[in-house]
């Protein structure tokens, strides 16, 4: 099967996800704006009511996409991986990856343990290539060590993704193993995933730079509708630059600051939703056909596992547990 071919057979996952964390986003949305009626018709202080609804709003919406949308992306991932192993789907794609996805992993919990596990092990590698940059070149050195970093946490998320492939694909084995098994697979074949880095970087930077911004516009104009509650957010903002002596920028201690970056924030929120759904799973196809086929031609060993127990002791701790 092509990427083409998979992803299309794949797509009602990612229509799934996008409906599911827009209605997420709406209900956050609608909370902080109920916050904030309640709290002037109330307490006659907007702002207050505002804060509490952002904050209850920035809850819901954690719960919702964690517990349902990260599912949904899971079982597009396990579908994934079958047909660029096997070259097939089943009729029902959507039916069973949920299936394979409840097989693998009893509970929600389960599923989450292990992918905070291998971002867990990635994430310290490249902290750890920050702070060589630091020792080497001082603060330019760090900058240069933070930017790096900046550019793994990328490459990350879908070493992530694949990794959580590389789990599905090893059913006969314990999701531990097959963890660490694919943790190392990068550090194997990193030349061989680089080939996909250009297509990554570029499709992600061209749709923010297109989604995010058509978005931010539409944002703003609806939070110019609102343009007594930018302005009490703003006198707040003074206040707390003025008590705290923070150096917050003058553009933010304005309404029209505040609403342009609330605007931007919003719109790459957006973005994300849309980037995340629909981009990288097209783009994550190719990376996760190379990644299997790398892993498939030399499946690591015990032997092999010691590569990273020096460098990450996430990675350590959970080899340790599976010996």
């Amino acid at each position: 099967m092509s990427n083409k071919e998979i992803f299309s057979r794949t797509f009602g996952f990612s229509v799934r996800r996008f409906f599911f964390s827009i209605l997420s986003f709406i209900v956050a949305a609608a909370i902080c704006v109920l916050g904030f009626m309640i709290g002037e018709k109330v307490l006659q202080k907007g702002l207050i009511g505002l804060v509490i609804g952002a904050v209850i709003g920035l809850i819901v919406l954690i719960i919702l996409l964690r517990y349902v949308a990260y599912s949904c992306k899971a079982a597009q991932i396990a579908m994934m991986t079958r047909a660029v192993t096997t070259g097939e789907l089943p009729d029902d794609v959507m039916a069973e990856g949920k299936r394979v996805v409840k097989s693998r992993f009893r509970t929600v919990a389960v599923y989450f343990a292990l992918t905070g596990a291998i971002k867990g092990i990635f994430n310290q590698i490249g902290n750890a290539l920050t702070k060589a940059g630091q020792k080497i070149g001082g603060d330019t050195g760090g900058s240069i060590g933070s930017a790096i970093s900046a550019i793994i946490s990328v490459i990350v998320a879908y070493l992530c993704d694949c990794c959580l492939g590389w789990v599905f694909y090893r059913e006969d084995i314990g999701s531990a193993r097959a963890t660490c098994e694919g943790a190392v697979l990068f550090f194997r074949h990193g030349k061989t995933f680089a080939k996909n880095m250009g297509r990554v970087f570029g499709l992600g930077l061209l749709s923010f730079i297109v989604i995010g911004g058509v978005f931010s516009g539409i944002f703003y104009f609806i939070a110019l509708q609102f343009k007594d509650a930018f302005a009490q957010l703003a006198l707040f903002v003074q206040e707390m630059a003025a008590d705290m002596e923070s150096k917050i920028p003058e553009f933010l201690q304005t309404p029209e600051g505040l609403t342009i970056a609330a605007a931007i924030i919003c719109g790459i929120i957006i973005w994300s939703i849309i980037h995340g759904t629909f981009i990288r799973p097209f783009v994550l196809t190719g990376v996760l056909r190379n990644y299997m086929t790398a892993g498939m031609n030399d499946i690591p060993t015990e032997d092999s596992f010691r590569v990273l127990d020096g460098r990450s002791a996430k990675f350590r701790k959970m080899h340790e547990q599976i010996v």
